[in-house]
C-alpha cells in the first residue's frame, strides 16, 4: 500500500516532539527529525496564531503605522498588522479588530486577497490580507503593545517611492504590496 501523495511528498520526517518554551505570544517546540537521506536532525518551530495584515487604501492615499519594533531597535513603518494570541475562526474579524485598533479606521469593504506564510522557515505561522476600502474613521482602541504607534498616510506615489528608497523595510507590507498590485493587475 502507498502513502497518500501529501505523506510521499514529505522529505523530512518527525520522529518526536516536545515544548520547550510557551508564553502568551508563541510556542516553541523542537523536534527530533529523519530526512529522507537517513540522515537525523533537530528541528527547531515557532508555533503562533494566524495574524492579519490590511492595506487601508482610499483616494489615492494608504494608511500605515510607525512604531518601536524591540527586536530591531528601531521605529519601522509598516501596514496594520497583528494577531489576538489565540486560534481564529474569522480572519476578517481579526483584520477589521487589528484596523480599529491601530489606527481607528473602520472599512465597509474588506476584500480577502489571500495569505501569506509569515517566515516558514521557522514558524507556522499565516498572514491573512486585506484590502479595506470605504474607510471611515472611529476611536482607536490600542493594546498595551501600541502605547507608542503613530499614524500616517501616504499617497501610493509616495508609498512607493518609501519601498524603493528603504525606508519601509517590514517583509509583511512587501509581501501584501506585491500581493495586491498583483490582484489589482487581474481585477482592475
Amino acid at each position: 500500500m502507498q502513502a497518500p501523495e501529501s505523506e510521499q511528498n514529505k522529505s523530512i520526517v518527525t520522529l518526536a516532539s516536545r515544548e520547550v518554551y510557551r508564553n502568551q505570544w508563541l510556542r516553541l517546540r523542537e523536534d527530533k527529525i529523519l530526512r529522507s537521506n537517513g540522515k537525523e536532525g533537530i528541528y527547531s518551530v515557532v508555533d503562533k496564531d494566524d495574524c492579519a495584515i490590511i492595506l487601508p487604501i482610499q483616494d489615492g492615499h494608504i494608511w500605515l503605522v510607525e512604531q518601536f519594533r524591540y527586536t530591531i531597535q528601531q521605529r519601522a513603518l509598516e501596514l496594520p498588522q497583528g494577531g489576538w494570541e489565540m486560534e481564529i475562526d474569522d480572519p476578517e474579524a481579526l483584520a477589521r479588530g487589528e484596523l480599529k485598533e491601530e489606527t481607528g479606521l473602520h472599512a465597509a469593504e474588506m476584500n480577502y486577497l489571500g495569505f501569506l506564510w509569515v517566515a516558514y522557515g521557522f514558524s507556522n505561522q499565516k498572514q491573512h490580507v486585506f484590502l479595506a476600502t470605504g474607510l471611515t474613521m472611529q476611536e482607536r482602541d490600542p493594546d498595551d503593545e501600541e502605547h507608542d504607534l503613530v499614524i500616517h498616510t501616504r499617497s501610493l506615489e509616495v508609498f512607493e517611492q518609501m519601498i524603493v528608497d528603504g525606508a519601509i523595510r517590514d517583509a509583511s507590507t512587501l509581501a501584501a504590496w506585491g500581493l495586491y498590485l498583483t490582484w489589482k493587475a487581474r481585477n482592475g
